[in-house]
């Protein structure tokens, strides 16, 4: 790990006037997956600013009848929330899906939508990736990629992103607060936040330099029944092949999508179809796989099959 310094931010503003104030600097809260990155080498900032004491980390009723949750809320203790639990349950289930019980206690509802991708080449400092190094090439193209992405894939880029949190809040419109340098705060509807690939993959979400997320704030409860299913190659402490978060009431279906893409994917075109088969072709339209991931494709429709006949049961 290279030599860092290191500083307690005050409030908010100043920690999003320090990021802009040290080069290549870093906000840490649970760390979770930035101190990973920094003992390999993939992150090296040089100035860390710690974040864990700004009052961010509760969660409370919004007047209009949803849900703004702290940036720093532990992902243990937003899944166990009574209110999140009975109103919004395909979040609760989404974060009990992900990670193991040590590293829930400490990631962050902030941390979780930042998390970087676990494609294998990114965290492989001997092969060229342009999420790691813009403009070295994308092994995993041609690479082992059984694991990536065929949804809004381009030839700079097939990571997906890792989060299962990320899936349930696209499925619940969230929007998440900011604040920058200058003090001035911003709501970005989740749907705009993270970026697909193009031709710049190592610009992952729309926040500007220095800018800091504060809350993600979700809208009046949907009611319904809530589904998460997430199909992986093994029972726990794996990220999803496919993942589907599903609310279904009357007159009303939602989805969204995890392991398919480089962001959380949901097609709203989609929702106002009844067939599993014709949702997910709504859903897959435009899918670029390769030999070893095409698989993806069947397993999303079975994985949606089964899920549109448990929240119909």
């Amino acid at each position: 790990m290279r030599p860092f310094t290191y500083e307690r931010a005050a409030s908010a503003q100043a920690a999003a006037q320090a990021a802009v104030a040290h080069p290549n600097a870093k906000f840490i809260a649970g760390g979770t997956n930035l101190l990973d990155l920094m003992k390999l080498q993939i992150e090296t900032p040089a100035h860390l600013i710690d974040v864990n004491h700004l009052g961010l980390d509760r969660i409370e009723k919004t007047p209009d009848g949803g849900l703004r949750i702290g940036a720093h809320v532990r992902n243990t203790d937003l899944a166990a929330d009574r209110v999140v639990r009975k109103d919004y349950a395909v979040l609760s289930r989404a974060l009990v899906s992900g990670a193991s019980g040590q590293l829930r206690n400490k990631a962050t509802t902030a941390g979780n939508l930042l998390q970087r991708t676990r494609c294998p080449y990114f965290y492989d400092t001997s092969k060229p990736c342009n999420k790691r190094k813009p403009g070295s090439g994308c092994a995993a193209i041609g690479g082992f990629n059984r694991d990536l992405a065929i949804m809004g894939v381009s030839d700079a880029c097939i990571a997906t992103h890792p989060s299962d949190m990320a899936v349930a809040m696209r499925l619940l419109d969230a929007r998440v607060e900011t604040v920058d340098p200058h003090g001035v705060t911003r709501a970005i509807p989740i749907a705009e936040f993270h970026r697909l690939p193009g031709d710049t993959p190592h610009i992952e979400t729309v926040l500007q330099p220095g800018e800091l997320i504060t809350a993600v704030t979700l809208p009046k409860p949907l009611g319904g029944r809530h589904v998460y299913r997430k199909v992986r190659d093994r029972a726990s402490y794996a990220f999803a092949n496919v993942s589907v978060a599903a609310v279904i009431g009357d007159g009303f279906q939602h989805f969204a999508f995890g392991g398919l893409a480089h962001k959380p994917w949901r097609v709203e075109a989609a929702e106002g179809l009844s067939s599993a088969d014709a949702i997910a072709e709504a859903v897959l339209s435009g899918a670029r796989t390769t030999p070893q991931n095409a698989f993806k494709t069947i397993l999303t429709r079975r994985t949606l099959g089964a899920v549109l006949r448990e929240a119909r049961a």
